[in-house]
């Protein structure tokens, strides 16, 4: 991985040399920039699919990495803080993530027509925001992936309705006709089983009544047997050949 800036400053990392042509380009999100380039299990899908051609980066989720505050608590605890604070914890990500993909695209690393976004827990709750917001990004897998704050130990005391609206859930409207993909397992009381069992639900009925003529609605929720918040061992690949099979590489790649 090798850390690269924008224009505007927004700093991301990316992983490979930058390909040929324009590329399928995946955003893979789930802990700080610096961190990401040593916990390689998060960026296993983004290796899976380079073997097919792709290219992969990935970005500082709030209040991570370079996105941290002085003064303001760590790691997850700062998201809680942000909120308490009345902050949109999102929009701000999300803005930076737009930064990077229009970066990609005008540079002629991205092909604009197959972008994806997969994340892992706090990352796949980025990674279906940013494709909420981003209509380029048509395709989004969420690996164990938080879907309501509430579940979370450090929003502990929170009113739901402080975090109702970030929610995956009321999420479903935008990402209506988005190919989805959410695994969780069984047992995850992290983030909550049932929590991610409803989002699926409630983003299969959305597409359901925009697209009411579709046969086939691309929302696939695979739930299996789990040791708490540990992802099975194949949930990364099955997440990239989702992906995958949404975006191929062409004969030429």
């Amino acid at each position: 991985m090798r850390v690269m800036h924008t224009p505007a400053g927004t700093r991301f990392g990316a992983f490979g040399e930058k390909p040929d042509r324009p590329a399928p380009t995946l955003f893979v999100f789930a802990v700080s920039v610096d961190a990401m380039a040593e916990e390689r299990r998060y960026s296993e899908a983004g290796r899976q699919l380079a073997q097919h051609g792709w290219y992969y980066v990935t970005l500082d989720p709030p209040g991570h990495g370079h996105d941290h505050r002085e003064g303001e608590p760590t790691s997850l605890r700062s998201w809680a803080h942000r909120v308490e604070a009345g902050e949109d914890l999102m929009a701000p990500f999300v803005a930076r993530c737009v930064d990077v993909l229009d970066y990609l695209i005008e540079r002629r690393f991205t092909d604009p027509d197959r972008v994806a976004a997969c994340g892992t827990s706090r990352g796949g709750f980025c990674a279906l925001h940013f494709a909420a917001a981003e209509p380029r990004v048509r395709a989004v897998a969420g690996i164990s992936p938080v879907t309501n704050l509430i579940a979370l130990r450090e929003f502990a005391g929170m009113d739901e309705q402080q975090v109702h609206r970030l929610n995956v859930p009321q999420l479903a409207d935008e990402l209506a006709g988005h190919a989805v993909w959410l695994g969780i397992g069984n047992g995850d009381q992290r983030v909550g089983t049932d929590y991610c069992i409803a989002a699926a639900r409630r983003l299969d009925a959305a597409s359901r009544r925009r697209f009411p003529d579709r046969p086939v609605v691309p929302v696939e929720l695979v739930v299996g047997p789990s040791q708490g918040h540990h992802p099975d061992d194949q949930a990364y690949t099955i997440a990239a050949r989702f992906l995958l099979n949404q975006h191929p590489a062409s004969d030429s790649e």
